[in-house]
């Protein structure tokens, strides 16, 4: 991973962005870096209506609301340097313009199955450079973060953060490769299929040479290959049935527009009941930024 000045948080006074500051306080505080609290208020009427009067208590109603998430990040970690953004429009707009040198960019999110389409949830992890986290409402429950392994260069961003979350947090690495998905394979792979035993001995190859750098980078942390004959997607959602953490690229080897995220990732951040982290490739992104 590419490491930033400091962790952002969306904030807007909720019981889901009040998760959200409360882990990006601790991991501003793991990090040793300051913590960066967003809120974005927004003219609720058309543009065409301008009313300054009312704008104005529009704007000192989100004051207060970012006044009140620092003194909640200062009560959860008083040794954190925290710094404070307040800003006008979209959500999701407001954490890009935002973004550029941070760590990571921490959200909130709505329960299971409840998020909308066009939530900050979703929308953020497809456009942001950076890795965005999207909290969950469960606490500590194993110790364990569960990464998504496909070989792609998002899955190897995604085993590094993984690796650094669990060594940060004292927690263990659990390495997931859904290995049966050949309506995503690579060209070269799609005879695999017809040799299921031939297809698990080469999967099993990739995935401990993935899982091996980090090992070695991290000797403390626990880990576990774990190499599945499912698709991807059922693969994780088994593994995060007990998971505090998942960690997946935004997209595998499939070949997506730029600014999509895969299917797996979207299923995961919409489905999965714990805390999902998004990670790019580095490199990945070369023109587009808020």
């Amino acid at each position: 991973m590419t490491h930033g000045s400091h962790v952002l948080v969306g904030y807007d006074a909720t019981q889901e962005s009040e998760r959200a500051l409360r882990w990006a306080a601790e991991e501003a505080r793991l990090r040793g870096l300051p913590l960066r609290v967003c809120h974005a208020w927004r003219w609720p009427y058309p543009v065409g209506y301008i009313d300054y009067e009312c704008m104005a208590k529009v704007q000192r109603i989100g004051e207060h609301i970012l006044d009140r998430g620092i003194a909640l990040a200062h009560d959860i970690a008083p040794t954190v340097e925290t710094q404070r953004h307040l800003m006008d429009g979209p959500a999701d707009a407001a954490l890009m313009h935002q973004a550029h040198g941070a760590e990571l960019i921490v959200v909130g999110s709505h329960d299971l199955d409840e998020l909308p389409v066009g939530s900050t949830a979703l929308r953020l992890p497809a456009r942001a450079r950076r890795p965005v986290v999207v909290v969950r409402p469960t606490g500590t429950r194993s110790g364990e973060v569960v990464v998504g392994v496909d070989g792609s260069a998002a899955g190897d961003a995604a085993l590094a953060m993984a690796f650094e979350e669990a060594e940060l947090r004292g927690w263990r690495v659990r390495a997931v490769y859904g290995c049966w998905e050949p309506s995503a394979a690579r060209d070269e792979d799609l005879g695999l299929f017809n040799d299921q035993e031939k297809l698990c001995r080469v999967c099993r190859d990739r995935l401990d040479r993935a899982v091996a750098p980090w090992r070695a980078r991290h000797p403390l942390v626990e880990a576990e290959a774990a190499l599945v004959v499912e698709p991807p997607r059922q693969a994780l959602f088994a593994a995060a049935e007990t998971a505090d953490l998942v960690v997946v690229g935004n997209r595998g080897v499939g070949g997506l527009e730029p600014l999509a995220l895969g299917a797996t990732s979207t299923a995961l951040l919409q489905h999965v009941p714990c805390t999902v982290a998004v990670v790019q490739a580095a490199g990945q992104f070369t023109v587009l930024e808020d």
